[in-house]
């Protein structure tokens, strides 16, 4: 079996979140040769497959085989691929199982590593993502297990195939915010405090304003809000308070207390309550990590492009990676049909990703730092 017949194989389960529809299984049986550990929480199965060939360092690909729910307006059926043009059609094909089928199958063709080779996969990364990764993390650190290095296949690359990776995640901050007045008649507005008037001249120092300058890594930490409504939906009254939600993809220089402290100070004074959550924290890869520098070479080798470090986009598993001090980094197919009708990855860029996920392996200890 080669790449594109195992991505095709993949693609015809229908795992959506949080079933993984026997595709783990099958994973399993294919790299026999790897020793298998589950960890399955509240439903949620994941798998780490491992192989140690030699003393050295602990090298995983990481990875989710469930899918969001294909929705409508699809051509074909989403869970039968199909090739056309040289394009593969199906749900899951860029995100992510082009990825999964391309380092599970430099596994499967690696015969020899300096160090450990692993596969990690998980069900539950397209849902809340709390029984996922995260968990199979904090088994691995209690039977010290860890990896060292880890690449996480999720689709990265922007208009041709190698042209980014991504060496860490802005974290995300939501933001609830209630603003309280007293709600009146709209012809006597002196009787009544508005909210919507109160927040009308705060708005120019919250909507779409940097928090930081960002660096190097990071761009700006921005506020965005996302939500605001107060209001009966009438002409003649005022409402008695407004609701809004905001949300702060954050970079390392902007903390959760920093957003309360801006929000604070644009609304001293008013009657307010606030309240903040965070789904995940920001994290960066050293750009002159190991896994940084030979996927950068393994890139170059295979396809000739020169690749740029990213960190923009959503959240990904990455984040549980990082957060256990792992030099983590993100590199797969293009990213321009996820969770959108007719998905479809290329042929090409599935035999590319699986050669340098291949060439990586194999020179992996390379001019190591």
């Amino acid at each position: 079996m080669n790449v594109v017949d195992l991505l095709l194989k993949l693609l015809s389960f229908e795992s959506l979140t949080p079933d993984d529809a026997g595709s783990l299984k099958f994973i399993e049986e294919y790299l026999d040769e790897y020793e298998a550990i589950y960890v399955n929480k509240e439903g949620v199965k994941n798998l780490m497959l491992s192989k140690k060939f030699s003393e050295g360092p602990h090298l995983c690909f990481a990875g989710h085989v469930d899918v969001v729910p294909a929705g409508d307006n699809w051509d074909t059926n989403p869970f039968v691929p199909v090739i056309k043009e040289g394009n593969i059609y199906a749900r899951g094909a860029q995100d992510m199982k082009s990825g999964v089928a391309a380092f599970v199958q430099a596994c499967k063709e690696s015969e020899h590593f300096e160090g450990t080779l692993s596969v990690l996969l998980t069900s539950d990364e397209e849902g809340e993502g709390k029984y996922g990764t995260a968990v199979m993390l904090e088994h691995l650190k209690e039977i010290d297990f860890l990896p060292d290095y880890c690449i996480v296949a999720e689709p990265t690359c922007e208009r041709v195939f190698g042209d980014a990776i991504k060496i860490g995640r802005r974290g995300s901050i939501n933001g609830y915010l209630t603003l309280n007045g007293k709600q009146g008649h709209a012809a006597y507005p002196e009787k009544a405090i508005n909210p919507v008037h109160q927040i009308a001249p705060i708005l120019d120092k919250i909507a779409g304003i940097d928090l930081d300058q960002g660096d190097d890594d990071f761009a700006p930490s921005k506020m965005v809000i996302t939500d605001i409504r107060a209001g009966m939906e009438v002409t003649n009254v005022t409402p008695g308070s407004l609701k809004m939600m905001f949300n702060v993809r954050n970079s390392t220089k902007t903390t959760q207390q920093e957003v309360k402290l801006h929000i604070d100070k644009c609304f001293d004074g008013l009657d307010y309550s606030l309240e903040l959550t965070q789904g995940s924290y920001p994290f960066v890869t050293k750009r002159d990590s190991k896994i940084v520098q030979r996927l950068t070479s393994s890139i170059k080798n295979v396809t000739g492009v020169e690749t740029k470090f990213s960190t923009a986009g959503g959240t990904s598993d990455a984040r549980f990676m990082g957060a256990y001090g792992i030099d983590v980094v993100e590199f797969g197919v293009i990213n321009d049909t996820i969770h959108a009708p007719n998905e479809r990855t290329s042929i090409k860029e599935v035999e590319a990703l699986c050669a340098v996920f291949k060439d990586t392996v194999k020179h992996f200890n390379e001019g190591s730092k």
